[in-house]
């Protein structure tokens, strides 16, 4: 694998959460350099005894609903 890929929200508090796509990794964070450093922990951690991926991608999800009228 030469990429993981987490979908990243922003809670309502401002901080955020971390979720791996296709693997059980999940995490979380007050702040977005915390997150950084909180994410390369979780994967470091999840392929402990395996090669990890060689890059990791942030996929920030903004929900927004707009008014039509």
């Amino acid at each position: 694998m030469n990429e993981i890929v987490f979908e990243v929200a922003q809670e309502s508090d401002g901080g955020y959460t971390a979720e791996a796509i296709g693997e059980s990794i999940f995490t979380q964070a007050d702040n977005w350099d915390e997150l950084r450093a909180n994410v390369k922990e979780a994967v470091q951690a999840f392929y402990f005894d395996s090669t990890p991926p060689a890059s990791i991608r942030l996929r920030l999800v903004r929900d927004e609903v707009l008014a039509v009228a």
